[in-house]
């Protein structure tokens, strides 16, 4: 019997964001990004009600409405209900932001000075912990695993999400609820010396779990998470997960990042761009706004919808967002993955029933499609394999699966979504491969024994 939790799988997003309520319509404001007014705030009363947030700050309350929504799309928590359906000690919450409580904290430090501690409030002063929104999503929904808070500046969020994986990885707990949040201010906006319409006020979560776990009850998988790198530069860090000059299928770049022209400056030749010009890319702050600490989960928010819609065999998204560098040829693109698709259906484990799922829908084991310059596509189901990629498998292309012993089947790197953030100036630079999922994931989970007294909770 395995013990390990196989490959690491999103099986469910959740979205607190103006404008953009799913992956897949971050990823078409990603991709066009709005040109009229700017959508009306998120309202997080109209989300999660206002009875019991008086004193919160309002990342937590964004937090609070990403992670609920999360938490349901992975069939962790019932529609009606707030309370996970699993042991709590099996999710750990691991929380991703900057400048969440910066207000709290600065203004609590401005009213100490002044005048006195004594002049504090007792219900506000708990929001100047960094922790406090990592604290209250497991408070809230009775999360009883390992509980982190991540301020880790510019790779903040995906580092959060390469922890959440580690958590599950080493056994800690089965899955964890993945936040990144951030909002603005008149303190943000003064340290940052930006407006507010050009700062993100808006939470993503993702929920990460063992595929052997969301198999065994049930759930379907939205995307598997690959390699994770941290490194100095941002073309060591795409070189170490893409080894060989292997093409991705979309590129979610860093914050605002600009390459040069395919001519270069007129001074000499262009330095190579790190990903092939032909490969679109996204960058989701143009859409959001800057986004600091929330970014990498925004990032694979936005990239579980490509992996939806190239699982559909659309391959992906065009417009200003989503464009291959300047200069560049058509090129070749590719997308794929099993879609998964929302139902009902009895699952076993954990004690939950219920399947849910993110995307495009599924037939009876999802689909694939594959797609060079004329938009090839095949499907298949239960049990099957995709076609080969013709051009993935001309060219050092396939990435091994993050755990060979499980049996998935690799994919084509062009059936995979590169995620970067940080700074390149600096020591500073994650980046991270979402990949489609593995196929046991689209199967109906087989029966099994409950557990014994002697094995252990996790």
């Amino acid at each position: 019997m395995a013990h390990g939790p196989g490959d690491i799988v999103v099986t469910g997003v959740g979205l607190a964001l103006p404008g953009a309520e799913t992956p897949a319509a971050l990823l078409r404001r990603t991709a066009d990004p709005a040109t009229g007014p700017a959508p009306e705030p998120f309202d997080p009363a109209a989300r999660i009600g206002r009875r019991g947030h008086r004193y919160k700050d309002r990342a937590t309350r964004l937090a609070l409405c990403a992670a609920l929504d999360a938490l349901r799309n992975a069939g962790l928590i019932p529609p009606d209900g707030e309370e996970v359906t699993v042991p709590g000690d099996t999710v750990g919450v691991v929380a991703s932001s900057n400048l969440g409580n910066l207000d709290t904290a600065c203004l609590t430090a401005a009213a100490i000075a002044e005048r006195s501690a004594m002049d504090l409030s007792p219900m506000s002063l708990p929001n100047a912990s960094s922790n406090v929104i990592a604290s209250w999503v497991a408070i809230r929904h009775g999360l009883r695993g390992p509980n982190l808070m991540l301020c880790n500046g510019a790779t903040s969020g995906l580092d959060a999400v390469h922890w959440g994986a580690t958590l599950v990885t080493a056994g800690r707990v089965r899955r964890a609820v993945v936040i990144g949040v951030e909002t603005h201010n008149a303190v943000v906006e003064d340290l940052l010396g930006r407006p507010a319409d050009e700062l993100l006020d808006g939470a993503a979560a993702l929920v990460v779990e063992g595929a052997r776990w969301a198999e065994a009850r049930g759930a379907r998988a939205a995307a598997a998470l690959g390699p994770y790198e941290r490194r100095a530069g941002l073309t060591g860090c795409i070189a170490a997960l893409l080894p060989g000059g292997a093409a991705p299928g979309a590129w979610f770049t860093p914050e605002r990042y600009t390459e040069e022209p395919a001519e270069g400056p007129a001074e000499g030749p262009a330095e190579p761009a790190p990903v092939p010009r032909s490969v679109p890319r996204y960058d989701v702050t143009r859409a959001v706004g800057r986004a600091s600490g929330a970014l990498g989960v925004l990032q694979c928010a936005a990239a579980v919808g490509w992996l939806a819609q190239a699982g559909d065999g659309m391959g992906g998204v065009s417009g200003p967002g989503a464009v291959a560098a300047p200069g560049a040829g058509t090129g070749t693109r590719a997308g794929g993955g099993p879609g998964t698709g929302d139902g009902a259906a009895s699952g076993v484990g954990d004690g939950v029933e219920g399947r849910a799922g993110i995307g495009a829908a599924s037939g009876a084991g999802g689909r694939a499609a594959s797609a060079s310059g004329a938009g090839n596509r095949a499907a298949f189901g239960a049990g099957s394999r995709a076609a080969p990629d013709p051009v993935a498998a001309s060219a050092p292309a396939w990435v091994a699966a993050s755990d060979p012993a499980s049996g998935s089947a690799p994919a084509p790197a062009s059936r995979q979504a590169l995620i970067t953030s940080g700074d390149d100036t600096a020591d500073a630079v994650a980046g991270l491969l979402l990949r489609p999922t593995p196929a046991r994931c689209h199967r109906p989970p087989a029966a099994r024994a409950p557990l014994s007294a002697m094995e252990c909770s996790r």
